[in-house]
């Protein structure tokens, strides 16, 4: 027992000993870097973060002190925010091995969602399970999945209409982030497993239940004891209620996806299309090693997780921005109200005004506020301008130190954006000499960029034609950004999300 003493003294001084080693490394070659005061010797600004508007913060320090900017987390370990165009162009693209997620965030997605794509790391074990999972998030596949999208969007406009009857009434009050939810965890469940969770029926369902209660909540103490710590401790997660939640998810999840795997006709259909076959052929056709059941689990439970909170946070912006813009609604009413419903080429190309306001959406609602990485090695980044005070066009980025791209901010670049940049303009989109997809971060880029953007794009896009052509929509409300594991919307002073919006029959 003694020798066990000794030894966990032991482990614990040097644990202490190369954390504060690692601290004044950091300090002394950031030295240079601008950045606001620490509000707090314990917390850093992690405390401001938490407790102010999302993104505000961010927007306000690269305003005042440039591209990088330095600023301290729990217990003094020095964070970056960088929005230098060509230092997020290295560490997206050629450096992206270089820049694996932080320690933390590699923690949640393991305990949440197990070894998916998510949180592999390493550029071999990162392009065989792409190779894997690719396929199925293909355009080809969004294109035969797109009936998909219609049929439940079709539901929703069903239900919706029973909503009315209920009331008796051709304009009532609906909360569409409820609804949004409904929609996404039903579309990726279809698309993915040929599963129906029948959320759309509009009774209650444990699977979003359990979904919508990990995250969706107020600013609690316990939760940002749990966001402040995990970067320095991932072990955080597993204590307390928001471990048994995150445990309580992944297998509901897990034990979703290994009884559809056993079911063998589902999964050895050579017609099917969906995003659970197409993967395992195409890990069947690649791979040396196939993947086990816990590893395919691990991939399903990433798609739908992936399916669900971005695309409805998306779908919920997308209509406030609607029902704020009344011109633009009837503009796209008018544009998207031909006969049938849209190919996902159509979709993706016959209807500027809708692609417009979906991608300024994206610009000023991105569903993720920030991307974070971690220099995996001391490793010079490029500039496209120097540091305030120097005139070195790199940066020397310590090991360990935690760098995050604050999404909010890179798309309201005045730069690249303009005068307006805060400004919700879709016309922007109509008039730009060149777009690249560079210019919008909500799905990341290079290797590590999402591979399910023109699925969730399709799916979106889908559901707005088919409700426009239905209902019309207005605000009465006053909405703020609210951030749980994404960006929603909510009734200003609420403590979850929330977006009651009028509803009125159009059809």
């Amino acid at each position: 027992m003694l020798y066990i003493y000794h030894f966990s003294v032991a482990f614990t001084f040097v644990y202490i000993l190369r954390f504060f080693q690692q601290r004044l490394s950091s300090m002394l070659a950031l030295r240079h870097v601008p950045g606001p005061k620490t509000s707090s010797w314990v917390w850093g600004e992690e405390k401001v973060l938490y407790y102010n508007t999302p993104g505000a913060l961010y927007l306000d320090w690269h305003r005042t002190y440039g591209n990088v900017v330095k600023f301290t987390g729990a217990f003094g370990h020095q964070l970056l925010s960088v929005t230098d165009p060509h230092a997020i162009s290295f560490i997206l693209g050629e450096g992206t091995y270089q820049f694996p997620k932080p320690k933390g965030v590699r923690a949640w997605f393991r305990m949440l969602l197990g070894e998916g794509i998510l949180w592999v790391e390493g550029k071999e074990a990162h392009e065989k399970q792409r190779r894997s999972v690719g396929p199925a998030l293909s355009p080809q596949s969004a294109r035969n999945l797109t009936p998909v999208f219609y049929e439940n969007a079709a539901k929703m406009v069903s239900q919706w209409h029973r909503l009315f009857d209920a009331q008796h009434s051709d304009e009532i009050v609906i909360e569409v982030t409820n609804w949004a939810g409904r929609f996404a965890l039903d579309t990726v469940g279809r698309a993915t497993l040929s599963y129906d969770f029948d959320c759309l029926r509009g009774q209650p369902h444990a699977l979003a239940e359990t979904l919508d209660g990990l995250t969706n909540h107020e600013k609690s103490l316990t939760s940002f004891y749990m966001k402040a710590l995990f970067w320095l401790l991932p072990s955080i997660l597993h204590l307390g209620k928001k471990g048994q939640m995150i445990r309580k998810t992944r297998k509901e999840l897990g034990d979703l996806a290994t009884d559809i795997l056993k079911d063998a006709e589902a999964v050895s259909d050579p017609n099917s299309k969906t995003l659970m076959s197409l993967m395992l052929r195409a890990d069947k056709a690649t791979a040396v090693v196939r993947m086990n059941e816990e590893q395919v689990a691990a991939q399903m439970r990433t798609i739908i997780s992936a399916g669900y909170e971005p695309v409805s946070a998306t779908i919920a912006w997308l209509f406030f921005e609607l029902a704020t813009n009344l011109e633009w609604q009837q503009a796209i009413r008018e544009e998207v109200s031909t006969a049938g419903d849209p190919t996902f080429d159509e979709l993706n190309n016959a209807y500027p005004l809708l692609d417009a306001f979906f991608l300024e959406t994206l610009r000023l609602h991105p569903p993720v506020l920030e991307n974070h990485h971690e220099a995996a090695e001391t490793i010079s980044i490029p500039l496209s301008e120097p540091v305030a005070g120097s005139s070195d066009l790199h940066l020397v980025i310590p090991k360990g130190t935690i760098i995050s791209l604050p999404v909010n901010v890179i798309q309201k670049d005045k730069l690249t954006w303009g005068f307006d940049a805060d400004d919700f303009r879709p016309e922007r989109w109509l008039h730009r000499g060149t777009r690249t997809s560079r210019e919008l971060l909500a799905f990341s880029v290079g290797p590590r960029g999402c591979l399910g953007r023109n699925f969730a794009a399709a799916e979106i896009k889908a559901l707005t034609v088919t409700l426009l052509r239905h209902f019309a929509f207005s605000c009465p409300h006053e909405i703020e950004a609210f951030q749980s594991f994404v960006i929603r919307p909510r009734v200003k002073g609420e403590s979850s999300s929330s977006l009651p919006l009028m509803v009125r029959r159009t059809l």
